[in-house]
């Protein structure tokens, strides 16, 4: 079943730059809403709203959009710069919010349009889980729980990792993030798609 929830965009809510970023890819791939559903496995009603602003998708429609176009996360909720020294503060860091979990991942790399590595900031609320479908075949991710203790399951597997633990996994499997503790978990995650190239 597919989650979102109707919301008027905002600063928290990418300003508008996932509605302008998912339609700018759609075209730039020749796919109509009907293929992008398709290919995707998300329904043409909900490709629509996000594009028109009118729903923020949950994390794991954001990520069966990215892995059904070859993109990352972040080439939806950010934007192109060139590639230069670029200073970020927090203000011009995209944050994506899932509506329903309150997880939140915030884009701390730069988006170059030759780039193939991702840096993101994460905060997954107590009790919550962030699911996410597997990338293409050759990404892998590295992650770094900076406060509290995370339960990650890559491929049915179960990891935990402690604070100042880090973990290595394939992104070509389902990945999830379980916060089973009474407060938050603060976590980074480095995305490499250099092998996926």
């Amino acid at each position: 079943m597919e989650l979102l929830r109707r919301t008027e965009p905002d600063r928290g809510h990418l300003d508008g730059r996932l509605a302008m970023n998912l339609r700018q890819l759609r075209r730039e791939r020749g796919l109509t809403l009907d293929a992008l559903a398709l290919c995707c496995g998300v329904s043409r009603a909900m490709i629509s709203k996000i594009e028109r602003g009118t729903a923020v998708p949950t994390a794991t429609v954001l990520g069966k959009l990215a892995a059904g176009m070859g993109v990352g996360l972040s080439q939806l909720v950010g934007d192109q710069r060139t590639r230069a020294p670029v200073l970020l503060p927090p203000a011009s860091q995209p944050l994506f919010r899932d509506p329903d979990t309150g997880f939140e991942r915030r884009s701390l790399s730069p988006l170059f349009p030759d780039r193939f590595v991702d840096f993101a900031f994460n905060t997954l609320p107590a009790r919550a889980v962030a699911a996410f479908p597997p990338h293409h075949r050759g990404i892998e991710e590295y992650l770094f729980v900076s406060s509290g203790q995370l339960v990650v399951v890559v491929n049915g597997e179960r990891f935990i990792v402690g604070q100042g633990s880090s973990l290595f996994y394939h992104g070509h499997y389902t990945h999830e993030f379980h916060n089973e503790t009474d407060d938050p978990v603060e976590f980074y995650i480095v995305v490499d798609g250099t092998g996926a190239r």
